[in-house]
């Protein structure tokens, strides 16, 4: 497809925005080189608009990232690709609204740093104690970089996402998206901790306030759910009792376990599917490969990289 031309849809969407909405003249050269952009990196793919998919958008947005683009401009550019998939939609150009749970507040502006093996020991070594907010706040640290939940995943689990017995975790990603995580040998340990009777029940009042606090795995000192910005802070306490400073965050731990599992060998569709990625290119950002690993795992896979015979 040629780079200056656009499809027929998004001409109709550009032209709608000129006459029905009144947009300058500035504004619709803005937006035509954002539709140009998001159509060249369908066309790698072989689809136009009416037929991208999710992880088209994403893998547009995740290029956009790898090429340095600011995040506002990358935010103008969804903006941009939201409008035009809805315009499609209203207008019977398509079935399907590929952008509908994209989140422009997701898109960093910088990769996170991942915390050293040994880093994430010390954070873990720093929760003291046996209390009950002891065996909480531990559970919660292995949660987070036992599975590479997202931190609204580890406060949003119930008592029945978990299935000790097969050593697997029930996660609820973006839109609702369904899927089974293992749960390793520390944080089903950490789990049982909290679980005990010296631990979650310690929290649990009398009398529940609101509907879903009583399944709820993580409570605060008030027996409530425990919230994001709870869980925040948790994990920003022991980073500073670990002395992390604030290089550490439920983020952080979510990266620093894709990361840590990508050096030891594992394949990075297994990670793409821990971390609930829909586009493998948003795993690749979120997993940034040492130079050494690539050396290694180059020389282990392909035929012409060693000495031996082909």
């Amino acid at each position: 497809m040629p780079t200056e031309e656009l499809t027929i849809g998004s001409e109709e969407y550009l032209n709608w925005l000129a006459v029905e909405r009144g947009r300058s003249r500035h504004t619709i050269t803005s937006y035509r080189r954002d539709l140009l952009a998001y159509e060249l990196a369908l066309s790698d793919s072989g689809r136009q608009p009416t037929e991208a998919r999710p992880e088209d958008v994403e893998q547009f947005l995740a290029q956009g990232l790898a090429d340095q683009r600011s995040p506002a401009s990358l935010a103008h550019a969804l903006s941009v690709v939201r409008g035009l998939h809805r315009f499609l939609v209203d207008e019977g150009l398509a079935r399907t609204d590929p952008s509908a749970d994209i989140e422009g507040a997701r898109i960093p502006s910088r990769l996170p740093k991942a915390l050293t093996e040994d880093e994430v020991t010390a954070l873990l070594d720093a929760v003291s104690g046996h209390g009950p907010a002891a065996r909480r706040d531990r559970a919660l640290l292995e949660v987070l970089y036992g599975t590479g939940a997202r931190i609204s995943e580890a406060v949003g689990l119930d008592l029945a996402d978990l299935s000790n017995d097969e050593g697997l975790v029930r996660l609820y990603g973006k839109g609702a998206k369904e899927r089974l995580v293992p749960l390793g040998r520390c944080a089903t340990a950490a789990l049982e901790a909290w679980a005990a009777p010296e631990g979650r029940p310690q929290f649990e009042p009398a009398q529940w306030r609101r509907r879903g606090d009583a399944e709820a795995v993580f409570l605060n000192t008030r027996g409530g759910r425990l919230s994001r910005q709870g869980a925040f802070g948790i994990v920003r306490k022991h980073a500073i009792t670990a002395g992390l400073g604030d290089r550490a965050s439920p983020h952080v731990l979510r990266h620093s376990c894709a990361t840590h599992m990508l050096a030891r060998g594992a394949d990075i569709r297994v990670v793409q599917e821990l971390l609930g990625h829909v586009s493998i290119a948003t795993t690749q950002l979120y997993t940034k490969v040492s130079p050494e690993h690539l050396r290694v795992a180059y020389e282990s896979a392909h035929p012409r990289a060693g000495d031996g015979d082909i």
